[in-house]
């Protein structure tokens, strides 16, 4: 529960960092769980959503759960009551509604009156759960969904991935920064996200992908500060040095925190005290770390991490190419 706290409350005051007139939307979804007691998940979330209930009504947010799995009844009546004592906005699904049912909801583009929300009384007594849970609420739902412009800037130091953002692939992964530049390609980039490599147990040398149609040779240094230096376009290195290589690359590529200033880890089985301790170190000096155990992620349109988003048509089914207004974290 402490964990699934710390997560959700990192989620919400990012949430709550900046206005929105129109309000916002938090959508908590899931699955039919095997072994994961959903009662003692929300037990976290409802913390969170406790410790900053006033910015979620100052900021107008919107909760969606959806959740079924062991214990989910109780979990379920838990954040009912969350609902009712702190007055949030909460919209409470069980196993009988969809999974992905919620999106279309949350965005206004389904009718609630279709789907019946979760409701202790009515699992006794099969009564259907009252319309109109605030006119604040009913007030967004006739509002129409515009997109905000994705491209901000923000005042942290941390990378705002973009069409331009550029990046050092750690690693001779040569299937990852094809995977890199078949996106860069569907999202019509004007030059691959891929600037360079690092293979510390090789001489300098290029290596051959394909961005499009076109060959191109992108090069492959031996140390990180030969490649740090020839490009100083760089402002993402993505690692894929193991567990027991890991901790000493990334010290060593702090030492650029003028230039990179957002570092993945992709390696799983890196220990927590160093983990702990590249954390600290890449905060003291501006630098977001995203792992260790990670595949990546993608910024729709923009820039695509390591395998993140899996094969290619999976992408274009997907149309993670094309910009959009929804942001999707998910936590294993």
């Amino acid at each position: 529960a402490e964990a699934t706290f710390e997560y959700a409350k990192t989620i919400i005051g990012l949430m709550t960092r900046e206005r929105d007139p129109r309000g916002k939307i938090l959508i908590v979804g899931g699955g039919i769980a095997n072994f994961t007691d959903v009662a003692a998940t929300f037990t976290g979330l409802i913390k969170a959503l406790k410790a900053f209930r006033d910015e979620l009504l100052a900021h107008h947010v919107d909760i969606w759960i959806r959740r079924a799995g062991p214990n989910w009844q109780e979990g379920l009546r838990l954040m009912r009551e969350c609902a009712t004592e702190t007055g949030l906005p909460i919209h409470i699904y069980g196993p009988e509604t969809e999974m992905t049912a919620i999106v279309p909801l949350a965005l206004g583009l389904d009718s609630i009156e279709d789907h019946r929300e979760f409701d202790e009384e009515e699992l006794l007594t099969d009564k259907k759960p009252p319309a109109g849970k605030s006119e604040h609420v009913a007030q967004l739902r006739r509002q129409t969904l515009i997109p905000p412009v994705a491209d901000h800037e923000t005042d942290q130091s941390v990378e705002n991935f973009s069409a331009s953002t550029r990046c050092i692939v750690y690693g001779l992964q040569k299937r990852a920064v094809q995977g890199m530049l078949d996106f860069d390609m569907l999202c019509k980039r004007e030059v691959p996200s891929v600037a360079a490599m690092i293979f510390p147990f090789k001489a300098n040398h290029f290596a051959s992908f394909y961005f499009g149609s076109e060959e191109v040779m992108i090069p492959v240094y031996k140390n990180t500060v030969e490649a740090i230096n020839k490009h100083p376009d760089v402002s993402v290195v993505i690692n894929f040095a193991s567990c027991r290589s890991v901790f000493s690359s990334v010290l060593d590529i702090l030492k650029y925190s003028d230039q990179v200033k957002t570092i993945v880890i992709i390696a799983e089985g890196v220990p927590e005290q160093q983990t702990r301790f590249l954390i600290k170190a890449a905060s003291k000096k501006g630098v977001a770390i995203l792992g260790p155990a990670t595949v990546g992620g993608i910024k729709t349109g923009c820039f695509r991490i390591g395998n993140a988003g899996g094969m290619m048509d999976n992408i274009i089914d997907s149309k993670l190419y094309r910009p959009g207004s929804v942001a999707y974290v998910t936590k294993s």
